[in-house]
């Protein structure tokens, strides 16, 4: 319970410091512009290198990374379906797919790893899949549908590898593969730029709620409260469903999936979105109220398989 409120409650003042940053205009006009470039081409990648480069990958084989996989695929699945069956375009359904199954597990769900999990390192599969699989393909997609069919077929085929984000992950799963060990003075300035991302998205974040209508209205009503539901209820309970009926998971190991699932959308959505300027209104709704809703949604989890 502990570590549900405290996770939230740090995310709430950084963007709330940004909501105040952005009422006085104290970064200019485009103050939040630059912040998501900053964290997307350079603290992003940074953050991501440091993380993959010393993290164990051998977590990845796993039945909770499965479980998580497959949730995942549920959730995203579902608004995929929806998105086509709408025409709502390749962009605004990537992100809203993303919106409905991409966790906070990196400044939320390590806190509530440590707080309800008792242990900080049940995240990481969860974190190892979503920067190794999802990103690098969901990243490509928006690519992909910016760009159309322009430019010869090896230069579309080489998209991932030039982007910052997926260049920062792969580096860094390369470097861990490999057993390689970075000197200090090479690997300490990469974490100190690496410390910039999550505060750059979440100030961004708050900036961006400033003027902005209430969530959940307007156009783009319908995508945000399908992806709101997903993320919220949906994944959760197909994490239980598959950990239970498929997996026979139990005790501990049920609880960790199921916790993981329902963690409310990551806040660096927002930053892809507004990078390829593509429904950059369903991202900042859903993942506020995706947070505000997983709150006790988490309550209830961990009082109940606790």
């Amino acid at each position: 319970m502990q570590g549900v409120l405290t996770g939230f409650a740090v995310i709430a003042v950084v963007i709330g410091v940004g909501y105040v940053i952005g009422r006085q205009g104290h970064l200019g006009e485009h103050g939040r512009e630059v912040l998501t470039k900053l964290a997307f081409h350079v603290a992003s990648p940074a953050l991501l290198f440091t993380t993959l480069a010393r993290a164990d990958l051998s977590v990845v084989f796993s039945s909770r990374l499965l479980v998580t996989a497959m949730s995942t695929a549920a959730a995203a699945g579902v608004f995929v379906a929806v998105g086509a069956a709408r025409d709502w375009g390749v962009g605004r359904t990537t992100i809203g797919a993303l919106c409905s199954s991409y966790v906070n597990s990196g400044n939320l769900g390590i806190p509530i790893a440590v707080y309800v999990l008792g242990d900080a390192s049940l995240v990481a599969p969860v974190l190892l899949f979503q920067l190794i699989g999802v990103t690098p393909v969901a990243l490509t997609i928006l690519d992909l549908s910016g760009k159309g069919e322009k430019g010869p077929l090896w230069l579309r085929l080489l998209t991932p590898l030039r982007n910052p984000i997926a260049v920062g992950s792969l580096a860094g799963v390369a470097v861990s593969a490999l057993g390689v060990k970075v000197p200090a003075p090479v690997m300490d300035p990469i974490t100190l730029i690496g410390n910039m991302s999550v505060p750059a998205v979440l100030l961004a974040f708050g900036i961006s709620l400033c003027g902005s209508t209430m969530p959940g209205r307007g156009a783009e009503r319908g995508p945000v409260l399908l992806s709101v539901a997903l993320k919220a209820v949906g994944q959760p309970a197909a994490a239980w469903a598959l950990a239970t009926g498929v997996f026979g998971l139990r005790g501990h190991q049920l609880l960790d999936v199921v916790v993981t699932s329902a963690l409310p959308a990551a806040q660096n959505l927002y930053t892809y979105a507004s990078r390829y300027r593509v429904a950059e209104g369903l991202a900042r709704d859903s993942i506020l109220l995706s947070t505000v809703l997983s709150v006790p949604v988490l309550v209830v989890v961990a009082a109940l398989l606790g």
